[in-house]
């Protein structure tokens, strides 16, 4: 059953393709900041053609986070943006005409500690290893740690490595510098392919704990001047969670092709949980999280000090794609 609906799948999606060549596209482009797991909505939808079903010649390309996204957006270079939402909310309270659309979701964060570390008790008078202080890692760490009756800087000793990438985090950790760090559910898979064991002390899901989204932003002059070409990005965007959500063997072909992952184990992690469990069918930007980030980030950043997520997000274009039934339509597919 499945082949055949990823048959029919292919077929309808080519023909859409083949039937919005004979139309003038659009040029639309959206950069993200990672190449992560949470981004596969992005390749698909290029790589199955949703944006040429949609009047888009769209293009996902690299830009690194931070000022050179913002920078990009506000210079009309891409005319979406997929990062941060801290970094969307913070650029925007400081004067930046930028906005958040839609998510990519949360980031599936863990607090991993060395295997000698059974239980949190244990975990007393340990060194954590963080980026560096400020930054939405670090932010959720303090969260976690909080959370577990753990006092920075008394019960824990908390060491900033420089080292954004949790891989090598966890590295340092398996040399005896650290003895945990916060990784994600990628890590585990890819340690459990090299015969490595580490000890999840604490999921921040199940402590109630938020955790940093990745979202779609733009500018709020593109979303005025240019709102049909928004939509049309946001239902190719919105086709392609879907699509890659009931149909592992596409979700598998771009993580193959942009992430360079052959390993069946990890490809396995990666659709489940992106696809299946953190990227929403409805990706309306998720509140919660970002109003934690403001929360962190005002107490060095005074722009944002009694400001609401709501002030940062525009959630009418989805809003709107609803009221057209544009949702149910599409999740109402059968996959057969």
């Amino acid at each position: 059953m499945k082949k055949i609906f990823s048959t029919v799948a292919l077929l309808f999606v080519f023909a859409s393709a083949v039937a919005a060549q004979e139309k003038k596209l659009e040029p639309l482009v959206v950069s993200y900041a990672s190449v992560s797991g949470s981004r596969a909505p992005l390749w698909i939808a290029k790589e199955m053609g949703l944006f040429e079903k949609y009047g888009l010649d769209g293009n996902p390309i690299f830009v690194p986070a931070g000022y050179p996204s913002i920078s990009a957006l506000i210079s009309g270079d891409v005319q979406f943006i997929a990062t941060g939402g801290s970094l969307v909310a913070a650029a925007s309270a400081q004067g930046a005409p930028v906005v958040m659309v839609a998510t990519l979701g949360s980031i599936a964060y863990k607090l991993m500690a060395h295997p000698s570390i059974s239980s949190i008790k244990d975990l007393k008078g340990k060194v954590i290893g963080a980026l560096r202080p400020g930054t939405t890692t670090d932010f959720v760490l303090q969260r976690i740690l909080l959370k577990l009756g753990l006092v920075p800087g008394k019960d824990v000793t908390i060491m900033p490595t420089g080292l954004s990438r949790s891989d090598e985090r966890l590295l340092l950790m398996f040399q005896g510098k650290i003895q945990a760090t916060i990784g994600t559910v990628d890590n585990l898979a890819q340690l459990e392919l090299k015969g490595l064991k580490v000890n999840v002390l604490a999921d921040p899901v199940e402590l109630g704990v938020p955790t940093p989204a990745s979202d779609i932003s733009s500018t709020r002059q593109f979303l005025t001047t240019h709102r049909n070409r928004a939509k049309a990005f946001l239902r190719a965007f919105c086709e392609a969670i879907w699509l890659g959500r009931n149909n592992k063997e596409i979700a598998f072909r771009v993580y193959r092709k942009y992430m360079r992952l052959e390993e069946p184990k990890l490809l396995e992690s990666m659709h489940r949980n992106y696809l299946l469990t953190s990227i929403p069918l409805k990706p309306y930007p998720i509140e919660q999280a970002i109003q934690a980030d403001i929360e962190d980030l005002s107490a060095s950043i005074n722009e944002l000090r009694g400001k609401k997520a709501a002030d940062f997000m525009d959630r009418s274009l989805l809003n709107e794609l609803e009221g057209e039934g544009f949702f149910a339509r599409l999740h109402g597919q059968k996959t057969r």
